[in-house]
């Protein structure tokens, strides 16, 4: 039975188309998953995986089975992989045979006789035998190759908010000048003449005085205080400049999704749900 390859697509194309329902039962994202062998040896890492196009079940997981300074990505079909919360386990597949499988490209077909070819790898029989060319054999391993695994995990989406620092504003302290006017009374002292005039009763003679010839000019100087005006500055005031953290709360809003089981039942089945059992005659689809 040979798998119809030209209907598979990556996984992570399928994520990002926004119109596909991701709710389906077989949906898985395993990629950046460690991918272990036999015996728990890593062979490499989970870089994607090729899914239905119709139903997004996983066919193949995308190894990069290379080295420290190599990669080399390569198909391993589902069927080998046994899935577990901390890696991909394939337990039947050593390292030595992951890595031999063929190198895979995006850009490249994946072949039927890329498919036979990676099949003789994996099932460790080798090219021209007649296991190699046994249709049963092959029929066989493929129809476990490419079975789901039993384990599911449903996933959902949680908001991880990070906090990153900016420039908020800035703040420019300085200062300058305010004028007023100011009045200051000051107590100014100044001289004035004082002229005394007395009237003589008993006049004597002056002999030889002629009048007007001993005519004389008295000059007495007169003072006075004038207000000089100085400034001076003085400290007033101290202001110190510094910042502090305070703390705000803000309330972000985002969508988020999760993924739900979808069990589809047809005929008399009885299903387990924890410590629920349900029985339906009928063709029903219920979400767990």
């Amino acid at each position: 039975m040979t798998q119809n390859n030209m209907n598979l697509i990556r996984l992570s194309d399928l994520s990002r188309d926004q119109s596909y329902n991701l709710q389906g039962a077989d949906l898985y994202d395993p990629t950046g998953y460690t991918a272990y062998g036999v015996g728990g040896d890593k062979v490499g890492t989970i870089r994607d995986a090729l899914v239905q196009a119709d139903t997004g079940r996983i066919q193949y997981f995308i190894v990069d089975a290379g080295g420290w300074f190599s990669s080399k990505e390569v198909l391993v079909p589902v069927g080998h992989s046994r899935l577990e919360n901390d890696g991909v386990y394939f337990d039947d597949l050593t390292k030595a045979q992951v890595g031999d499988l063929r190198e895979y490209n995006v850009n490249d077909s994946y072949t039927n006789d890329h498919q036979e070819s990676d099949e003789r790898v994996l099932r460790g029989v080798e090219q021209g035998s007649a296991a190699a060319t046994d249709t049963a054999a092959r029929t066989a391993y493929q129809d476990k190759a490419y079975r789901t695994p039993d384990k599911l995990q449903l996933m959902e989406e949680r908001l991880v908010v990070n906090k990153d620092r900016f420039k908020a504003g800035s703040v420019e302290i300085g200062k300058h000048v305010e004028t007023r006017q100011e009045n200051v009374n000051v107590a100014l002292q100044r001289e004035e003449v004082v002229i005394e005039r007395r009237t003589v009763t008993d006049s004597t003679p002056v002999e030889g005085a002629v009048l007007g010839a001993g005519s004389q000019t008295v000059n007495i100087d007169l003072e006075a205080e004038r207000a000089n005006v100085t400034k001076q500055a003085y400290v007033t005031e101290e202001i110190g400049i510094g910042k502090r953290t305070v703390t705000d709360t803000q309330t972000v809003s985002e969508t988020v999704g999760r993924e739900v089981l979808d069990v589809n039942k047809t005929g008399d089945v009885r299903l387990e749900n924890g410590d629920q059992t349900m029985t339906d005659i009928k063709s029903d689809n219920k979400k767990i």
